[in-house]
C-alpha cells in the first residue's frame, strides 16, 4: 500500500478477498471514520450491490477500474450510493481486481474523500504499467496461503488491532460453547464456510454442519450476519474492558 500511495494520490484503501459464492474476507483497510459500515453492512450484504463486485461476479476480469467504468445507474447502484457513499464520505473510487486462481480473488480498492480530488486520466496512465508488479505480489502473498485475519503492519497501533481480534476470537462463546464449537465458530467469524472448516480440522463435512446449529442455537442467532454483529460486539466490548 506504501508503493501504491507513491503512484496515485488516495485517501483511504480496503483490501478484501473473495472467493466464488461466499462472503468477501477483509484484509486490510486505511479507513479513518465509519468503519464500522465496512464490516456492519458491506462484508455482510452490501458487497453485492457493490458495482465492482459485480463486475468481477460477471465479468472475471483482472485490471484497474474506476467507477464510471462498472457504475450501472440503476436502482441497486442508488441505493448503494445511499448506503455507503453518502455514509463514508466517499466521493470517487477506482479498484484493481486480482486473480489468484482457484476462484479466488484479491480486490485493492481506493477511495477519495476530498470533495476536489477524482482519480484523473493521468493518474490511471502512471498506474497501470506497475499492474503487473502489484499483480504478482499480490499471488505470491496469498496464492498459496487461505485468506484469514489482516497481517499486522509496522504500527504499534495495528500490531495491538491484531492482538484484541484474536483475543476476541479466542474468547467468543467461551461460556457456552465446547472447545470444539469455539474452534469452529472462530473460524466462522474469519470467513470460512462449512466445507473450509471440514477441510481445515479433519472432520466430516455433516458434523460440521451439526455443530454449527447447535452453536447458533447457544449463541440465540439465526444467521451468519446475526453471528458476525454478535461477535463484533464482543470484540468492542472486550476492547474496551
Amino acid at each position: 500500500m506504501r508503493a501504491i500511495g507513491l503512484l496515485i494520490d488516495f485517501d483511504c484503501a480496503v483490501i478484501v478477498g473473495y472467493r466464488e459464492g461466499k462472503h468477501p474476507i477483509y484484509l486490510f483497510d486505511s479507513i479513518q471514520s465509519e468503519r464500522d459500515l465496512l464490516f456492519q453492512r458491506y462484508l455482510t450484504t452490501s458487497f453485492q450491490h457493490d458495482p465492482f463486485y459485480q463486475k468481477l461476479d460477471s465479468c472475471k476480469q483482472q485490471g484497474i477500474f474506476t467507477l464510471r467504468d462498472v457504475a450501472k445507474k440503476g436502482t441497486d447502484y442508488k441505493d448503494y450510493c445511499a448506503q455507503f457513499y453518502h455514509q463514508t464520505g466517499w466521493k470517487d473510487e477506482l479498484s484493481m481486481l486480482i486473480d489468484l486462481g482457484s476462484e479466488r480473488w484479491v480486490m485493492i480498492y481506493l477511495g477519495c474523500v476530498d470533495e476536489q480530488k477524482r482519480f484523473d486520466i493521468s493518474q490511471l496512465d502512471r498506474l497501470k504499467p506497475y499492474f503487473p508488479i502489484i499483480q504478482s505480489l499480490c499471488q505470491q502473498h496469498w496464492k498459496q496461503t487461505p485468506f484469514t485475519l489482516s497481517q499486522p503492519i509496522s504500527s504499534a497501533e495495528s500490531a495491538q488491532l491484531r492482538k484484541l481480534i484474536e483475543q476476541a476470537l479466542g474468547s467468543f462463546g467461551k461460556t457456552i460453547l465446547t472447545k470444539r464449537e469455539q474452534e469452529i465458530t472462530a473460524l466462522i467469524a474469519q470467513g470460512f464456510d462449512t466445507s473450509e472448516i471440514a477441510q481445515r480440522l479433519g472432520l466430516a463435512h455433516g458434523t460440521v454442519k451439526n455443530h454449527r446449529k447447535r452453536i447458533y442455537a447457544q449463541l440465540n442467532v439465526g444467521s451468519l450476519s446475526e453471528l458476525f454483529q454478535l461477535f463484533l460486539n464482543h470484540l468492542i466490548t472486550q476492547s474496551s474492558s
